[in-house]
């Protein structure tokens, strides 16, 4: 049962951090809910007060910064996200990723930015954001914050906002040449959160065929989204072969930290890291390639 509370709409982004900034650690924001009210309801979540900003569309935009990348609202659908074609011609695995998320309906109400701030492990943007090497911004009234995407996460369902700051936006820089990204998930029911998440970026020499950079991301593999740095050592400057994927992927499982639960033991998530790394590291490598 959810208890009382008391609700705000603001329509400007200047209005909410008003709003943040009295009430900090007795409200919450609301981008969308979906995920949000499920806790209010387990009675997990307590607010005095709630901040709906769905409707501040200024945080509602997908922005092509040209040789400077991409920049995305906090309150841009899923669906504008999945449909636009400004993200098809340059960031699809964006694109792929969105179309494995959940299910039409959530898409078409839920946030990216509500997605994030809900900071689920299981769930799809993080990691591969983390490939692409995105960055968020955070806004309070005192000014803004630029965080990198693998500093964002700090615990489960925690994230490094401040009590007063507010997602505002996602900047994802530009894909450099012969690169290739690359993301899977494996589930139960199909769109479903993921069991084990992972993405994978290459970025190929352009004279030599060598890795010259590598990003590999896990979810649903520890308490928060994580890079698997060791793993990429084992790519990185090398010619890629079979062997050497399957190195980064035993080296990403031991990065790894998952916890049993209901849908997986924590041994049968080390076993996927180690497919599913070295799976997405070879689709990365071709399309990097192909590039």
């Amino acid at each position: 049962m959810i208890r009382d509370f008391e609700y705000f709409a603001p329509k400007t982004l200047e209005e909410a951090l008003s709003l943040l900034d009295k009430y900090r650690e007795t409200c919450k924001v609301i981008a969308g809910g979906q995920s949000l009210l499920k806790l209010m309801r387990a009675g997990l979540i307590t607010p005095q007060y709630l901040i709906d900003i769905k409707g501040m569309s200024e945080l509602d935009y997908i922005k092509s910064e040209g040789k400077n990348g991409l920049k995305i609202g906090a309150l841009t659908t899923h669906r504008a996200i999945e449909e636009s074609p400004m993200i098809q011609n340059g960031f699809s695995t964006l694109v792929e990723m969105e179309r494995i998320l959940a299910f039409i309906q959530i898409r078409n109400w839920g946030t990216i930015g509500g997605n994030l701030c809900h900071a689920d492990p299981a769930q799809d943007p993080a990691p591969v954001l983390m490939a692409l090497n995105a960055k968020l911004r955070a806004s309070s009234l005192k000014g803004e914050r630029t965080i990198a995407i693998e500093d964002f996460f700090t615990d489960y369902l925690k994230t490094a906002l401040e009590p007063n700051e507010l997602l505002t936006e996602i900047q994802v820089p530009a894909v450099p040449p012969h690169t290739g990204t690359a993301y899977t998930k494996l589930n139960i029911i199909e769109n479903d959160l993921a069991i084990v998440g992972v993405a994978v970026s290459i970025t190929l020499s352009s004279s030599t065929d060598l890795c010259q950079d590598v990003r590999i991301a896990l979810g649903a593999s520890a308490p928060t989204p994580i890079r698997a740095k060791r793993a990429e050592g084992v790519l990185r400057g090398k010619k890629i072969t079979d062997d050497l994927l399957t190195e980064a992927g035993e080296k990403a499982s031991a990065e790894a930290e998952p916890l049993s639960d209901i849908n997986a033991s924590a041994e049968y998530r080390r076993q996927l890291v180690k497919i599913l790394v070295k799976r997405m590291g070879k689709e990365a490598l071709t399309r990097a390639k192909q590039a």
